[in-house]
């Protein structure tokens, strides 16, 4: 996971493509590692938005698990985020060959936000893990 981490900010400046794919996959790393501590099945070909929903779920992240406006919409953000990196790797990213057509390239600012987001996402997924096995689930808070 660090070094994950370690590739996706030293690529931001030089090699904005690859700094894409490597946040996602520090984000990927992350949330296939707590599934796999929860012993929750994913398949192999599962995609980041899926392999994100199993996370939410378990770790009482998902939306539909709250009743408070508030905790709705920023766990609904964050859901949108998780869409949104790999949609961005999937478009823009070193990941997938390119056609000349293409045009769109991505800035250092970009990979920057990219990274900087996959970075706090996977703070907090890491964090709220902790969190939840810590303590029995019968004592654990409504709002992790």
């Amino acid at each position: 996971m660090e070094q994950a981490w370690s590739k996706a900010l030293s690529r931001r400046e030089t090699d904005p493509e690859g700094a894409l794919t490597s946040a996602r996959t520090l984000l990927e790393i992350v949330v296939k590692r707590i599934l796999d501590q929860h012993t929750v099945d994913y398949e192999d070909k599962d995609d980041l938005p899926k392999l994100y929903g199993k996370v939410a779920e378990t770790l009482n992240l998902a939306p539909s698990q709250h009743s408070e406006r508030a905790f709705k919409t920023i766990l609904g953000s964050a859901m949108n985020l998780v869409n949104g990196l790999g949609t961005l790797r999937n478009q823009l990213s070193d990941s997938h060959g390119r056609s000349d057509r293409l045009q769109a390239r991505p800035a250092p600012r970009h990979a920057s936000l990219a990274v900087n987001t996959a970075g706090a996402m996977a703070a907090f997924l890491a964090e709220t893990h902790l969190h939840s096995t810590e303590r029995p689930a019968e004592e654990a808070d409504v709002h992790q």
